[in-house]
């Protein structure tokens, strides 16, 4: 459904030029959970802002591909890029309350967004937002629909977003952090919501997180991120069961586990390197227990082993 090719994207900075993502390629089916994955500041957030072509102002796309279906969506003009943009593409954001306008009540935001992307109208269109938030799990959704969303918590705010993005039932959904801001119950709730409403609606969910205990409940595909490029990309359960890249061993061992108990656990040394600079080899190599002499003056490509990605010079030979 939707399929991304070597997408590239360029920040200006004080620093000087910011190659957030270099060369990113993914593709999601319909149904599917895909799960984007990696530490803080590895492009994953940038990632979603730019397949919905909404990068700050020093922000641009420099190279690359979006296919959804037969649509190239960074070729379109801004006013067909609307139609799509929560039309066909939803997206849910990490903070729901920066998210949602003060202002408005909720119900008005959800009807602004059913109107826009639907044929619904007037008294139809508000009805479709209430049956919306008595789905995500509001409770006297035609009481609650002309509250302001400072009356809400944090997890009924997110659950109006969802029900917002998904009123215009898209295609693909992008889930960015979407539970980072709630405490673990309404986690837990939220991510079952999620799973029933994709079921039930049938669409592509792009998960993107830094929590590897949410995308072993949620995800079907995973591919790791480091430092601007996919490093790894795999089923979930084999990514789990026998991890490739030395960065995603390392992590999986960082993880507590009762059967680690009593042991000391993996960390990995060092942060993600700066962005602006030229690299020359693996980008890993500072932090890698795994490195070796050709590794900080080769760039490795990503190595095709049988089902899954990896760029690792580990597996040159074997891909």
């Amino acid at each position: 459904m939707l399929n991304v090719a070597d997408l590239k994207v360029a920040l200006d900075s004080d620093a000087g030029l910011v190659r957030a993502i270099d060369g990113l390629s993914l593709c999601i089916e319909r149904g599917q959970t895909f799960a984007l994955v990696g530490e803080s500041g590895c492009g994953k957030s940038m990632t979603a802002l730019a397949l919905m072509r909404l990068l700050p102002e020093n922000g641009r796309i420099t190279q690359g591909r979006l296919d959804l279906d037969d649509v190239e969506i960074f070729g379109l003009p801004e006013a067909q890029m609307r139609g799509i943009r929560g039309g066909r593409i939803g997206m849910i954001f990490q903070e729901p309350a920066t998210s949602l306008n003060p202002v408005m009540r909720v119900g008005d935001q959800i009807v602004e967004a059913i109107e826009a992307h639907t044929a619904l109208r007037g008294a139809a269109a508000r009805a479709k937002a209430i049956e919306w938030l008595g789905r995500v799990g509001i409770p006297e959704p035609e009481r609650r629909i002309d509250e302001y969303p400072f009356r809400l918590s944090g997890g009924q705010k997110q659950r109006v977003m969802i029900a917002m993005t998904l009123a215009s039932e898209p295609d693909l959904l992008i889930a960015d952090e979407p539970t980072t801001a709630l405490d673990v119950t309404v986690q837990a709730q939220i991510l079952d919501l999620l799973k029933t409403l994709q079921r039930e609606q049938g669409m592509g969910l792009l998960l993107i997180t830094h929590d590897l205990a949410v995308v072993s409940g949620m995800a079907d595909w995973v591919a790791l991120m480091y430092a601007g490029q996919i490093i790894e990309v795999a089923q979930a359960d084999e990514f789990f069961r026998e991890p490739k890249h030395p960065y995603a061993r390392l992590l999986l061992e960082a993880l507590p586990d009762t059967a680690k108990r009593g042991e000391t656990l993996a960390a990995i040394a060092g942060t993600v390197p700066s962005l602006s600079q030229t690299f020359t080899g693996c980008r890993f190599t500072p932090r890698c227990d795994r490195a070796f002499e050709a590794c900080p003056g080769t760039p490795p490509d990503l190595y095709e082993l049988g089902g899954r990605s990896v760029r690792c010079l580990l597996y040159r030979g074997e891909a």
